[in-house]
């Protein structure tokens, strides 16, 4: 198993010291000054200065330990490759390891609190957002996901027109519309699009 690159940031130089002895003595994970796999940060509060380092370090996951950290942050965080959220006051040693491997696999760790306030936002987004604009959470819209659905079952744009009471011209532009929107290439681009999404 390849060991997962690990950069750390934070302000106190006491607290970086000590996360880089603490991450380098564990045989999974290497510690680099490139762009890692992923970036362990330090801080007590997240303020737009910190979620600005995050930007820059472009790393592709990044655990945040804190000690204060607002719901009314969240979506910032997420925006920046945040995937874990930890305590600075819970975490030990061996919790911190955990999370930057896990992280290093993409999984993800939210705390209870922050999971139902996540989960109030995405709804927020359908309702205020998405669903005035005809679209679903895959970012789809429901004509879109029924003439897809039918693609995938290996319907033509003849009889796709034909069950959903479209003209042919409307299947084509329904189909167009979301491959030029989404940048895909064709008809089956566009059903494995879908299918990864979950729309269909």
């Amino acid at each position: 198993m390849k060991p997962v690159e690990v950069s750390v940031l934070a302000s106190d130089p006491i607290t970086h010291a000590g996360a880089v002895s603490l991450l380098e003595s564990h045989p999974d994970v290497r510690v680099t000054d490139l762009v890692p796999d992923v970036l362990l940060v330090m801080e007590d509060h997240v303020t737009e200065a910190v979620l600005g380092e995050i930007r820059a370090a472009k790393a592709s996951h990044v655990v945040l330990v804190v000690e204060h950290f607002r719901e009314s942050d969240l979506m910032a965080a997420l925006e920046c490759g945040v995937v874990a959220i930890l305590s600075r006051r819970e975490t030990g040693g061996a919790e911190l390891v955990t999370a930057v491997l896990a992280a290093g696999d993409g999984t993800a760790n939210l705390p209870p609190r922050l999971q139902g306030a996540l989960l109030a936002q995405v709804q927020r987004m359908r309702k205020d957002v998405l669903e005035p604009n005809g679209l679903t959470l895959s970012g789809l819209a429901a004509r879109e996901c029924d003439v897809l659905r039918l693609v995938a079952e290996g319907f033509g744009t003849e009889e796709i027109a034909a069950k959903l009471c479209y003209s042919e011209r409307t299947v084509k532009n329904v189909l167009y519309g979301l491959m030029t929107r989404c940048g895909l290439n064709n008809r089956a681009h566009a059903v494995a699009y879908a299918l990864r999404a979950g729309a269909i």
